[in-house]
């Protein structure tokens, strides 16, 4: 199992991977969570990729911020300096400025940049959740059959978002479908500590998990997910904690 960190770009980010670089076999990287400015999770990921080129980087690559020349120059870098894959979302609306009105999807994004870009050296993901919190949506609920369909528009790989005991009977039963099509399937895993119960309450998410039990969670998982993104909201201590158990226990 891959075990992939959710990095938040900021000015110490260097320090923080050096801290983590031979627990994780990559990172996920946050794209101006919130809508707010950040260094580009593109960007990062390219950089990452030199100087660390045996780690796998995912980059969140949220479209809402990006016209079609821009999302066509990032994912180009992206797919030049090597990188795995970007998962595609329309994402959080911009703290400043408009929402990008091009992109209907992410679907919408993804043939586009295939197939009049010509990007095909990288592989483009997409989250999966059983209840979305946006309302473009257009449906509070979404069922096994409707997200094996949306995998199969083109998809090459996928993240399980809002993990928790209630929808980890969804997730296995999702990953055994799309196990059959061999298409991989990540866990985001949002890991309560002391330090970030109070960050998790206001952004409005239910832990998967706390620091105590990431052994028996991870352990769980084993079989039925490719990887899991380990996200620790604005506790990178308790996330390296973490991640040295996740060590200990395989």
């Amino acid at each position: 199992m891959k075990i992939l960190y959710e990095l938040i770009p900021s000015r110490r980010l260097l320090d923080k991977v050096g801290e983590m670089m031979d627990l994780v076999d990559g990172w996920s990287i946050a794209d101006s969570s919130f809508g707010f400015p950040a260094p580009s999770a593109t960007a990062i990921g390219c950089a990452l990729k030199v100087k660390y080129p045996d780690k796998l980087i995912l980059p969140i690559f949220v479209l809402s911020y990006k016209s079609p020349v821009e999302a066509a120059a990032l994912a180009l870098a992206a797919e030049t300096l090597g990188l795995y894959g970007l998962v595609l979302t329309l994402g959080d609306e911009p703290k400043y400025g408009e929402v990008e009105k091009c992109w209907s999807s992410s679907e919408d994004a993804r043939d586009f940049l295939r197939k009049q870009v010509g990007v095909k050296n990288i592989k483009f993901g997409c989250m999966l959740s059983p209840a979305p919190v946006k309302d473009r949506y257009g449906k509070k609920v979404f069922t096994i059959e409707d997200m094996v369909k949306r995998v199969k528009s083109g998809w090459d790989f996928t993240i399980f978002m809002r993990l928790t005991d209630e929808t980890y009977t969804v997730l296995e039963k999702l990953s055994g479908e799309l196990s059959s099509i061999n298409i991989p399937i990540y866990a985001y895993v949002m890991v309560e500590t002391q330090k970030n119960r109070g960050t998790i309450n206001r952004i409005g998410w239910k832990p998967t998990t706390t620091i105590e039990n990431i052994g028996n969670t991870i352990e769980r998982l084993e079989k039925i997910a490719e990887g899991v993104v380990i996200a620790c909201a604005g506790d990178d201590e308790g996330g390296v904690e973490v991640l040295r158990r996740l060590k200990k226990h395989t």
